[in-house]
């Protein structure tokens, strides 16, 4: 293997000074032996040159030594030069008086300045502040006393006029006697980390899509005003609304349009938003409002009726013309609460009542609303408890058909009893389990039951005929939905086209496209479909067309008076002769006489469902009414040549 360069070279500086040793010491030897006249023998030089040779490699040796010591040195310096110019740090030295010493070139860089610029300056001048020589003589006794300083911050002037704000860390340098000599220190540039200071701040205090302040920003805001109100005496109004259907928006535009109405929202009324009020998004297409500016009287009523008459105004988004009106509910320091929390409740609860009034208007807080959430808020918690304990009961109602006097079918109906045996009304129970998303389990406890008890009457032996259950429609927007069915029905082992699922007006046209999927679906896997309550919604004809139903339900408020009140009388027809038009059945709900039995059959109808025929019965009871029904009809009499029927009609609920 050959030798490097630097070893050969350190082999021939070796070489030389071994021959330089041996060279030495022989011309010392001839020079002694010719000072004492004795005879010089070549033979016996063998000695000297060895000793020579030897001593001129032990100097040779500290010789490579110390010219390697001397180029590691060398190199070290110039690395460490390198760095101090390269690196992207803010370095600099100064005297004990505060002259620069040096600067690395990223401090030049940061800076704007040029070398000659500064070397010589006193550090100070570059700083900014009120009275430099103190922030100065601070800076020094500092420095001193612990002859190092940590994370100090400063604003220095840069070249061009602008300012910068960085940290400095400093060490002094003392000579043998401990005196201050130097110091060595680096600067950071706190630019970047004040801007990621403020994004992060932003991100957890204010909205990303609209740039308002968030619900945390929100509560500390509404915590602020009520200290300020209190101290003061004065009053803090919060309005939370939300937006009128603004699913719909979505639904049909697209989320990217639903975006860019919430943020045409929140540019469209932060001109409402005074000094010393907040306007905040708390999420999806929910708001708040804090009024709570010190220097005007605050008038609720007007800022309320401002953001009616500005939201109802359309937004032109991407060349169409959307409209999204709010409903708003106001709760008002001290009345309604006294604290973030109570208030924000408060105004949800109003927000929630301006819903249920017709959207688009304004409600302010009261005790009686109070009131009748908390009612709703402890329906809500037996409620669950119900669905575990087995408190719920199912019932059900037969369906006949006029032709053959016998039952076609029976409907399953929710029946719950309080405490005190008082029937818990079926439309409170729904709209509770629907707005705190129990309708899923609800509705799926229902028709399980309602299946099993199919079953078994089919076991016993019963003539057949189709169980109808009712489901609202939120399932149809679950992913599952069919699935759910479909296990249902394979766990309690009965046959699809025995069950018929009813489905209200509202819950399918609110949901056109989903609900024609989604019911089609069923349709296909043989389970029957009826929508319930027809002529209380909005159906469009020209959907019914296209809905895979092949049964509607006339609703028992105008059966219950198509004797007496001829709009419903028409209006049944009307149901009756479309119904025929579009070959779907047809069930008339709330027969409880003879007379309007009469009105139906001579009208073409072929189904009738009421207490005329029965009322809903529990389990057992329907069990004995079925094996014991045989043409229902038969103790019935008209009474179509009556002039007059005293009859008021039936309030049990269904």
């Amino acid at each position: 293997m050959s030798k490097s360069v630097p070893e050969k070279k350190s082999f021939l500086l070796l070489c030389g000074w071994f021959f330089a040793g041996a060279l030495i010491v022989i011309i010392v030897t001839f020079l002694a032996r010719g000072l004492h006249n004795l005879p010089m023998d070549i033979r016996h030089l063998w000695l000297p040159v060895s000793f020579g040779g030897l001593v001129g490699i032990l100097f040779g040796r500290s010789d490579l030594r110390l010219r390697g010591m001397g180029h590691r040195l060398e190199c070290s310096e110039k690395r460490f030069r390198q760095f101090c110019q390269k690196t992207p740090a803010m370095l600099h030295s100064m005297d004990s008086e505060g002259h620069l010493l040096y600067v690395s070139q990223s401090w030049l860089d940061t800076l704007g300045y040029d070398h000659k610029e500064v070397i010589g300056k006193d550090f100070f001048s570059f700083v900014v502040g009120e009275d430099i020589s103190k922030v100065r003589a601070k800076h020094f006794q500092k420095l001193r006393e612990s002859d190092e300083i940590r994370d100090i911050n400063y604003q220095l002037r840069l070249a061009n006029g602008s300012l910068i704000n960085v940290s400095l860390s400093e060490v002094a340098q003392r000579d043998f006697d401990g005196r201050l000599t130097e110091s060595l220190a680096v600067l950071n540039d706190l630019t970047d980390h004040r801007a990621a200071e403020e994004r992060i701040e932003r991100l957890a205090y204010y909205d990303t899509l609209t740039g308002l302040p968030n619900r945390a920003l929100m509560n500390d805001r509404i915590l602020q005003a009520v200290v300020h109100a209190k101290r003061d005496g004065r009053q803090v109004g919060v309005f939370f609304f939300d937006l009128d259907r603004f699913k719909l928006i979505n639904d049909t535009q697209g989320h990217a349009v639903g975006d860019l109405v919430l943020r045409s929202v929140a540019q469209r009324l932060k001109k409402f938003i005074r000094e010393g009020d907040t306007f905040a998004r708390l999420g999806g297409d929910e708001f708040v409002i804090v009024q709570a500016d010190p220097n005007h009287e605050p008038n609720f009523s007007t800022l309320g009726r401002r953001i009616l008459e500005a939201l109802a105004q359309p937004f032109q988004i991407d060349n169409r013309e959307l409209f999204a009106t709010a409903s708003i509910g106001v709760a008002i320091y001290p009345i309604d609460g006294e604290n973030p929390q109570a208030l924000l409740k408060s105004a949800d609860t109003a927000m929630y009542v301006a819903k249920s009034r017709g959207r688009n208007n304004l409600q302010f807080f009261s005790e009686e609303m109070n009131a009748a959430a908390l009612a709703k808020t402890d329906l809500e918690r037996r409620l669950r408890q119900a669905l575990s304990s087995g408190e719920l009961q199912q019932h059900y109602q037969p369906q006949v058909n006029l032709a053959t006097g016998r039952i076609t079918g029976v409907e399953a109906l929710l029946r719950w009893y309080d405490s005190d045996g008082n029937l818990i009304p079926p439309s409170r129970i729904i709209s509770v389990a629907e707005e705190s998303s129990l309708v899923f389990h609800l509705d799926e406890w229902v028709l399980k039951t309602a299946c099993a008890q199919a079953k078994a009457w089919q076991d016993a032996g019963l003539p057949p005929f189709r169980m109808s259950v009712n489901l609202s429609g939120h399932h149809i927007r679950q992913a599952n939905f069919i699935d759910r069915i479909e296990s249902i029905l394979d766990e309690t082992g009965i046959r699809p086209n025995t069950l018929e699922i009813e489905l209200t007006e509202n819950s399918i046209m609110g949901h056109v496209n989903d609900s024609i999927a989604s019911l089609t679906d069923l349709k296909i896997r043989g389970i029957n479909l009826a929508i319930d309550d027809f002529g209380t919604g909005y159906s469009s004809l020209l959907y019914l067309k296209h809905f895979p139903i092949h049964r509607i339900k006339i609703a028992q408020e105008f059966i219950r008076d198509i004797i007496h009140n001829p709009d419903y009388a028409a209006i049944t027809e009307a149901i009756l002769s479309m119904a025929a038009s579009l070959n779907l059945s047809v069930t008339a709900v709330g027969v409880e006489d003879p007379m309007q039995l009469d009105f139906l059959r001579k009208r073409g109808c072929l189904e009738v469902q009421g207490r005329l025929f029965g009322s809903a019965m529990n389990a057992e009871e329907m069990t004995a009414f079925l094996k014991n029904s045989e043409n229902l009809l038969s103790g019935i009499k008209k009474h179509s040549d009556q002039s007059e029927l005293n009859f008021e009609g039936s309030q049990e609920i269904h």
